[in-house]
């Protein structure tokens, strides 16, 4: 079974989309039926497949995330224990927690079976830039 990764550079919280370089690995390793799962090698980011038209939508999910979990310097974070690595850790693994780190998508006839507006991310919860590894696996 097909298998690679890839590493994508963040520059800090955000959503980054990667459906290019997925959309490319599946075309490289099948014209056929199967399914890729897509697993994120970290703790303190997710995976999503979200809207990729309009960057608002972007934009207005990283906002939502900061407000339902704000940094644990925040008054409302007095409870957070695990602040040793900045005040975005705790909460970035917090932000991992309700969100996916790997995600199933069908592939038929060699392509992903996403929707028209549909995009693969990367969803950066820490503040710093890092290099986040993506491992890519084609099943039947």
């Amino acid at each position: 079974m097909p298998q690679t990764s890839i590493t994508i550079s963040t520059r800090g919280q955000g959503l980054y989309e990667f459906t290019d370089e997925a959309a490319a690995f599946v075309r490289a390793n099948t014209d056929g039926e199967g399914l890729l799962t897509v697993f994120v090698r970290h703790t303190s980011c997710s995976l999503l497949i979200q809207e990729n038209a309009d960057p608002d939508v972007r934009r207005d999910l990283d906002a939502f995330f900061r407000r339902l979990v704000p940094p644990s310097s925040d008054p409302s974070m007095t409870w957070v224990v695990h602040t040793q690595e900045g005040p975005d850790d705790m909460p970035a693994h917090i932000k991992a927690a309700l969100t996916p780190v790997s995600l199933g998508i069908p592939v038929a006839r060699g392509r992903m079976a996403l929707g028209t507006w549909q995009g693969i991310y990367l969803f950066e919860h820490r503040d710093r830039p890092h290099r986040r590894e993506i491992v890519l696996h084609l099943g039947a």
